[in-house]
């Protein structure tokens, strides 16, 4: 007799067939989440350094279009200077500057007057509409950037001598108001970046 020719496949076939959709199924899969992984760490990373990115440019434009424009005391009772940063200040630097565009024609001036400060880890800005404010006149808050240490602020003055706080120690009373620094290295300190520097050249 002549045997049959066989039409399917043997069970062992199936079972080893099985085994290997298995195995490349889970090569797949794991491939696959390795891949969404690396694309949330990558976009993550790239919003972190989109906020530094920011972060540094509105402190660059704020120290650059610093104005000698010192404002009033919130009392008013005397003027502060244009330009405050010291160890005991509410804020780790106050300052009148330009830029404050103006597009829909406001009865206003394109002074600004902003302050920085770090709350709970974030770096705030704060500014206000008008310059010599009172106390009802509220901040305006902005986070900037979390995860912040520390943030530095050192001045060059006009004789080339470096200050840590402004105005100078050696300048007191109205003279020092309206004075600017030559220039000001900012010192940011980040849990996950380190000591970032920038060194920013005031508009005369």
């Amino acid at each position: 007799m002549t045997a049959r020719p066989r039409n399917g496949f043997t069970l062992i076939e199936v079972l080893v067939a099985l085994a290997v959709f298995g195995v490349l199924s889970v090569m797949a899969y794991m491939a696959l989440g390795q891949t969404l992984s690396n694309a949330d760490l990558l976009g993550e990373r790239m919003q972190r350094l989109e906020a530094i990115q920011r972060t540094i440019r509105y402190l660059d434009s704020d120290l650059m279009q610093a104005a000698p424009r010192p404002v009033r005391g919130l009392l008013g009772d005397g003027y502060e200077p244009a330009i405050r940063s010291s160890f005991g200040s509410e804020y780790a630097l106050e300052i009148t500057h330009g830029g404050w565009t103006n597009p829909a024609g406001l009865p206003r001036g394109t002074l600004q007057r902003s302050a920085y400060r770090i709350e709970d880890g974030e770096l705030i800005r704060y500014h206000w509409r008008v310059l010599d404010r009172t106390i009802n006149n509220e901040p305006i808050a902005a986070v900037l950037l979390d995860g912040v240490e520390s943030i530095e602020f050192r001045y060059l003055t006009t004789d080339g001598e470096g200050s840590e706080q402004w105005p100078p120690t050696s300048v007191t009373g109205p003279s020092g108001f309206r004075l600017r620094p030559r220039g000001v290295e900012v010192v940011l300190t980040l849990t996950d970046e380190g000591e970032i520097r920038r060194l920013v050249e005031i508009t005369p």
